[in-house]
């Protein structure tokens, strides 16, 4: 074996240490702050219905399992010229979905409203890229609240 390619393969032998070496560290470093952190959170749509509401929706992760996350859609009223929380809900179940799914390409399936009085909302989620996209959940918002559709 020539000198060049023993050297090439000591290099390459370095750089995968050292990324494995880096990967346990912040993979360590994830799990020795879980549960003391806040969660990570990530907008992953939003929508504004003229100047009576706005809606996002939120990913959250969860402090407790590093590829679990809960769906926070909060809705905001005009008060005194500034978006107010007037409600917040979670969709389906709390760390019932997965982080990744949710915080990449095509995560949200569906999500639709209509400035109406009451306003229809139906949102459908990435599950994962093989189980494909969650049933739709259907709600109402009237008033500035949240109900079940």
């Amino acid at each position: 074996m020539s000198l060049a390619s023993t050297r090439k393969r000591r290099g390459t032998a370095a750089l995968l240490t050292a990324l494995m070496a880096a990967g346990l560290g912040a993979a360590g470093a994830g799990a020795s702050s879980a549960g003391t952190a806040a969660p990570q959170t990530r907008q992953i749509a939003s929508s504004q219905l003229g100047t009576d509401y706005k809606v996002t929706l939120t990913a959250l992760r969860s402090t407790q399992d590093e590829y679990a996350a809960s769906v926070r859609l909060q809705v905001y009223t005009q008060s005194n010229g500034a978006w107010k929380e007037s409600d917040r809900v979670t969709v389906g179940e709390v760390d019932g979905w997965f982080w990744y799914p949710l915080t990449g390409s095509g995560a949200v399936c569906e999500f639709s409203t209509a400035s109406t009085e009451p306003a229809p909302l139906t949102v459908s989620l990435l599950l994962t890229p093989s189980l494909g996209c969650s049933d739709p959940t259907h709600l109402v918002i009237k008033e500035g609240r949240v109900y079940a559709g």
